[in-house]
């Protein structure tokens, strides 16, 4: 696994939501490297525990990397507190992302609430070929629709309460989709419930689906045992880790 260790200059932070924010980081090694489902580490200032978060966007191009999260506590306020102009401590690109296949027809991404922002770099890469299915809690909680429209995929949006787009979870559009037959893949982020039940669907329609995992993390590099989760695979069972052999599983090897 190639990761480098840094300080990076923010050249854009915008406020999506209530709480969630995007900042970009100028960071052309990275960039470079990077692959759709990975994360970095971010060192919050005055702290000692870095801060898992996924990776929204990679320009190659330009050499920067787009994330995007929501403040959950004394660390992610902290990252969000930083401005464009300044360093941010971050350690990238981590973790092991979704496959990329260039022979896909037809994919489904599914993400649900912070774990939206994984499913971007997705889009850009399949546009047309992916419909991207996103499930919020309610209006004010959605983020990223324009993005995913801009890379000619096809959207489909639900939200908890009804407040906007179709009014339940997202489990529902993606089962009258893979019913329909003709999906070469689902891939997906969010909470480990809905991706317990879109697992689940995906193997009712032996459809392969890939899952992101989200766990607390300590290194990010598999060093500690914070992030252990259980795996099976040719019928015996593993204990990985999600920073270094995930995040993303094939959705057939997760006990859940």
């Amino acid at each position: 696994m190639k990761y480098t260790q840094g300080q990076y200059i923010v050249v854009e932070k915008k406020a999506l939501a209530k709480d969630i924010f995007s900042i970009k980081i100028l960071c052309p090694e990275v960039a470079q490297v990077a692959v759709p489902g990975q994360f970095v580490h971010i060192l919050p200032q005055g702290s000692t525990l870095r801060r898992p978060i996924s990776i929204c966007e990679i320009d190659k191009e330009n050499g920067t990397l787009r994330i995007v999260f929501i403040v959950k506590g004394e660390g992610t306020k902290k990252i969000s507190e930083i401005n464009e102009g300044t360093l941010i401590d971050m350690l990238a690109p981590l973790g092991h992302g979704f496959t990329v296949n260039e022979s896909y027809k037809n994919v489904v991404l599914v993400g649900g609430g912070i774990g939206t922002p994984p499913m971007l770099p997705l889009a850009q890469i399949y546009g047309e070929k992916a419909t991207v299915i996103s499930g919020f809690r309610s209006a004010d909680a959605v983020i990223l629709q324009d993005d995913f429209k801009n890379t000619g995929a096809q959207t489909i949006l639900c939200t908890d309460d009804g407040t906007t787009g179709i009014k339940g979870f997202v489990t529902q559009p993606l089962e009258e989709i893979l019913a329909k037959g003709g999906v070469d893949a689902v891939m997906t982020c969010g909470p480990t419930p809905m991706l317990k039940n879109i697992a689940a669907v995906c193997e009712k329609y032996n459809v392969y689906c890939e899952v992101s995992l989200e766990e607390r993390m300590g290194c990010g590099i598999g060093a500690c045992l914070v992030c252990a989760c259980k795996t099976k695979k040719d019928g015996q069972e593993h204990h990985a880790h999600v920073c270094k052999n995930g995040p993303v599983f094939d959705a057939k090897e997760v006990i859940w």
